[in-house]
């Protein structure tokens, strides 16, 4: 026979169980929780309250724009939050994928990474402004005659990848477009036909 005592019939009513150890945990950290949210929550708002703002007057699409902005504003988010030109895609929002590509004054420049304070004064052109009325841009349309997309998302920042590269005369060959939108992602794959896309609308421009 065992020399151990024996289990007193209560005591495993006595002993805490792993679910009920786990809801304690719980509850505590929701009460703990619950009662510092005001506190984060109000110095949330005091630091946007304190955020230091500037003018910035931006000439985009044509259309001239006088904004006070909190100075951490990317340019992506200017276009897409202050002045609702929601074709310019956020994907990455870290400079990876090309989807926010623009033209600042001619130039590509990824949306994402540059602040708005740095454009006082400066063109910027969004996938809205490439078309002219009812007419497409030989890009666009050479985006459909080549059906160089498919789910679309990085669309208007390889088109506008596509006229920077032309632009800055680098569509000479397909090895040199290829080399001059590495920095646009297609996660489809369609890079062979986006190529033959810019390679389009390069003889017509």
């Amino acid at each position: 026979m065992s020399s151990e005592p024996a289990t007193p019939p209560d005591a495993d009513r006595a002993r805490p169980t792993r679910r009920t150890v786990l809801a304690t945990t719980a509850a505590a950290g929701g009460a703990l929780t619950v009662g510092a949210l005001p506190d984060f929550m109000e110095s949330t708002a005091q630091a946007t309250e304190q955020a230091p703002t500037s003018e910035v007057t931006v000439t985009v699409n044509g259309t001239r724009h006088t904004l006070t902005v909190d100075n951490r504003t990317s340019l992506l988010d200017l276009l897409r939050e202050h002045l609702k030109l929601t074709g310019t895609k956020k994907g990455c929002d870290a400079g990876a994928c090309g989807a926010c590509t623009v033209l600042v004054d001619g130039r590509r420049v990824n949306g994402c990474l540059t602040l708005a304070v740095r454009l006082h004064g400066r063109e910027v052109t969004t996938i809205e402004g490439v078309a002219r009325a009812d007419q497409l841009h030989p890009l666009q349309q050479a985006f459909i005659d080549q059906d160089a997309f498919q789910c679309g998302y990085c669309t208007s920042g390889q088109i506008m990848s596509g006229l920077g590269c032309i632009k800055e005369g680098h569509a000479t060959s397909g090895d040199r477009i290829r080399e001059s939108m590495s920095g646009n992602i297609c996660r489809c794959g369609c890079y062979p036909k986006i190529v033959r896309a810019v390679e389009q609308a390069a003889r017509h421009s």
